[in-house]
């Protein structure tokens, strides 16, 4: 994510200089010497669990900003970092969720994103900004439900993220194209939804499926319900009356999921093997291939988008899929990274932007609705990456 990132941002002069670190330091330097740029990209080992080695790290190298390109797990000691070195902080996905010890299919726990958006005042008396969930979803969903909100409905009964595709990855019987570890937790989680009236509470995995005819060709896919930051986000910021995120998994992705599940495969809990302890969800990702490097098998497209169902401006009835395409075979030609990746990594690219600019400010722990969506929204279409809008029957 954080390479992908980089080659977006190669192309934009508002980037002066970008450290590429990770706790493989070889890692980081061959993605640094992949620009040829010495100037404008270097590499840098740290380790991410660490908040004394990241707050170090901040304090050699004096960042205008920090991206956390994590898995969420360690979302904690980087986002405390930033706040010990007083310098903005972004991220793509937002701290890890616990499910309700007694009821988790009913009621929520701790729920994602709990602790950040707890610190909010923190960081305002600090005048210090962190902009969570910056991504694509969350992210350039969660901004167009503003967008929605602000230009296109005088009232909103519903905001719902759908997400599907129709890539393909060649040679592999089950390739997720996106972190394991990471779609291991948001999917075998209970999903959450927010509801005006009853507040928040969750359901069983996968619960209510629907098909949605994603726009472009993709056409029909089967979408349940998964935990994402949307559910959370959205509500602070958005004036409606429910909230729900839907994924378009497809039936054999589900039915490996559950059976990781049934058999414990999907617990971040070590256990003990020929003397050595190892998360069995460690494992799973271990034996898995690296997304990173599947996009020359791929082909086909990711569909990232907002449905929005209420009263438009007019005072007449209006449904609006508010949509994002990146196609596999543009991504991989114009930048070398597969479409999953690439569609996340544009947006943090973009935000910056406009912080460095002004056209976005704030402090304190804030959502991405918290931004006037318009110059997000330019902006991204000025990088080439442009924005749908699909008007569906009202009933």
């Amino acid at each position: 994510m954080g390479a992908a990132f980089a080659a977006i941002a190669q192309r934009r002069e508002a980037f002066e200089h970008i450290v590429l670190a990770d706790v493989a330091l070889e890692r980081a330097q061959a993605a640094a010497e992949r620009f040829g740029e010495r100037d404008r990209f270097s590499a840098e080992r740290v380790d991410a669990s660490s908040r004394a080695d990241l707050v170090a790290l901040i304090e050699r190298v004096r960042p205008d900003a920090v991206l956390n390109a994590c898995d969420p797990r360690f979302n904690e000691p980087i986002f405390g970092a930033c706040f010990d070195a007083k310098v903005t902080y972004l991220d793509m996905a937002m701290t890890l969720s616990h499910p309700h010890p007694e009821c988790p299919h009913e009621l929520p726990g701790e729920m994602l994103g709990d602790m950040q958006l707890a610190q909010h005042e923190q960081w305002q008396g600090a005048g210090v900004l962190a902009l969570v969930g910056i991504g694509v979803e969350p992210g350039l969903s969660d901004i167009f439900a503003r967008y929605a909100a602000d230009e296109l409905f005088s009232s909103i009964e519903e905001v719902g993220v759908r997400d599907g595709a129709d890539l393909v990855v060649e040679g592999y019987d089950f390739a997720p194209t996106f972190s394991i570890w990471t779609t291991i937790e948001e999917c075998l989680n209970p999903p959450l939804i927010w509801e005006r009236e009853r507040g928040f509470y969750t359901t069983a995995p996968f619960s209510e499926p629907e098909v949605f005819d994603f726009p472009e060709g993709i056409g029909p896919v089967e979408c349940v319900n998964v935990e994402h930051e949307e559910v959370v986000l959205i509500p602070r910021w958005v004036d409606c009356e429910r909230v729900t995120f839907k994924y378009g998994l497809g039936q054999e992705f589900i039915d490996v999921l559950s059976t990781l599940h049934k058999l414990g495969l999907d617990s971040t809990e070590p256990v003990t093997v020929r003397g050595q302890q190892i998360a069995p969800r460690d494992v799973v990702a271990a034996v898995l291939p690296d997304p990173a490097t599947l996009g020359e098998r791929m082909s086909g497209r990711t569909c990232a988008g907002t449905w929005v169902r209420g009263t438009g401006k007019d005072g007449q009835p209006r449904s609006s899929y508010l949509y994002h395409l990146a196609d596999n075979e543009m991504t991989m030609r114009e930048y070398a990274s597969q479409a999953v990746v690439w569609q996340t990594a544009i947006n943090p690219v973009v935000a910056l932007e406009l912080l460095d600019r002004g056209e976005w400010k704030g402090t304190g722990v804030l959502g991405p609705e918290a931004f006037p969506p318009g110059p997000f929204l330019e902006l991204l279409r000025e990088l080439g990456a442009p924005h749908g809008l699909l008007e569906l029957p009202s009933g």
